[in-house]
């Protein structure tokens, strides 16, 4: 039961941000067992005063249209599907709706099962 939280610039249209989470989800379902209609993100536009990043931190070149994408899940995944998870995000944004590599930054944060309540004060997964 991953949650995305996206952050990029203010000023891209609701298509632009609707092909993002489609390609969040689809990457998830790919590569992190993720099941049909498990879709929870927010997707958060920041003024440009407000969005700071290093332009060239370990030698990638950002521009304006970096897109952060932190993912909290469940401790449960294997360093290969984290890979997997990353190579097929950026394929997928790059595909549509065109964001360049280097412009996409993902960050998984991994909590235990027992820190979700998906609803009615449950945890559903303790």
């Amino acid at each position: 039961m991953p949650l995305v939280h996206i952050s990029l610039r203010n000023g891209k249209p609701p298509a632009y941000r609707q092909a993002i989470c489609d390609g969040i989800y689809h990457a998830m379902r790919e590569t992190f067992d993720v099941p049909e209609d498990d879709q929870f993100m927010v997707v958060t536009g920041h003024e440009s005063a407000d969005f700071r990043y290093g332009a060239s931190y370990l030698n990638v070149a950002r521009s304006d249209d970096l897109v952060f994408i932190q993912i909290t899940a469940n401790a449960t995944r294997s360093v290969e599907q984290k890979k997997a998870l990353y190579q097929s995000i950026v394929r997928r944004l790059g595909d549509s709706p065109g964001i360049r590599a280097e412009d996409v930054f993902i960050n998984i944060v991994e909590v235990a099962r027992e820190n979700w309540s998906l609803g009615h004060g449950l945890a559903q997964y303790a």
